[in-house]
């Protein structure tokens, strides 16, 4: 699969502060790729950079096979952590006039205006001022405008941060059709359940380097620690030998996460299980994506 976008040994230095320090990244095309890292560790300076907001001060950006260059901009959909929207002007208006920003006839953005519109459920806003909007609505305005002009590439920083449940459902739903369609996504966050909900890819940055980068289920598969989620009924019990990490009791049965020996296949540990007590479940843990951040930070403060 071809990368829609390769960042290749970027640096940036800002007043003698290295931003970016060698960082390079490949964002399969039409894939959800997770941008992730502590607060400070480079991400929106990277994000900036690939937006054509700032260069880099060494290395390249290819985008769509070519070198990034200030027209690709109008093949981007940005939506920033910091939401930028006019709060006195009316919300129809304004978003019908970033629309002719992005290449738009005035025609065709009331159209699809209109149609994203009517699907969020804020069609009776169109005449009110921004300000006079939920910040949950303000944010699903500017989400149909960042992706209304159907651009090639999509960068959300933080999309869900104040969104109740439902509606960080009904966004997530949306940035997985976007993907479905083709679209590239590259999705910033420091939500661990998100990235391993919509993300196919990932790379995570601290201290201005990239320390980990991956598809998400090699990532989890690359840093499992043989650990097992066993079910066995309520009166019985795992041999001695056997390391329990913890073990929660529930109506008629026990469910326990242990430790398979290192040197044992998981088919000669669940048959040496079998013939001790009875198993009623058995499968592999694989750690959580926010597992994996927290270990891989701490290592990388370690060297």
């Amino acid at each position: 699969m071809s990368n829609f976008i390769e960042a290749k040994d970027i640096v940036k230095r800002f007043s003698g502060h290295t931003a970016l320090d060698g960082v390079s990244v490949n964002v399969p095309r039409g894939k959800v790729f997770g941008l992730l890292g502590p607060n400070g560790a480079g991400k929106t300076t990277l994000i900036r950079i690939i937006n054509h907001i700032t260069m880099p001060d060494e290395g390249s950006v290819t985008f769509d096979g070519h070198p990034l260059r200030a027209a690709d901009v109008l093949n981007i959909g940005y939506l920033p952590e910091e939401r930028g929207l006019y709060k006195k002007m009316k919300v129809g208006e304004q978003a019908v006039y970033l629309a002719r920003l992005k290449g738009l006839s005035e025609m065709d953005a009331k159209r699809r205006l209109q149609w994203w519109f009517e699907k969020f459920n804020i069609m009776p806003w169109w005449n009110r001022k921004l300000e006079e909007l939920s910040k949950g609505m303000q944010q699903k305005v500017q989400f149909v405008i960042t992706v209304l002009h159907e651009p090639q590439l999509l960068i959300f920083d933080e999309p869900f941060s104040g969104f109740d449940p439902v509606n960080a459902d009904l966004l997530k739903q949306e940035i997985l059709g976007l993907r479905d369609k083709g679209h590239t996504i590259l999705f910033s966050t420091h939500n661990m359940a998100s990235v391993e909900e919509i993300c196919d890819n990932i790379a995570l940055i601290n201290h201005s380097k990239v320390v980990l980068q991956g598809e998400v289920n090699d990532v989890r598969q690359r840093y499992k620690e043989n650990t097992y989620r066993i079910v066995i009924p309520a009166d019985k019990t795992l041999p001695e030998s056997v390391e329990v990490l913890s073990c929660e009791e529930q109506t008629g049965h026990k469910v326990l996460l242990v430790r398979k020996p290192q040197d044992e296949s998981p088919s000669a540990f669940i048959i040496r299980l079998a013939k001790e007590t009875d198993i009623l479940e058995f499968s592999e843990q694989l750690p959580s994506m926010n597992d994996v951040f927290i270990r891989v930070v701490k290592e990388d403060e370690l060297r």
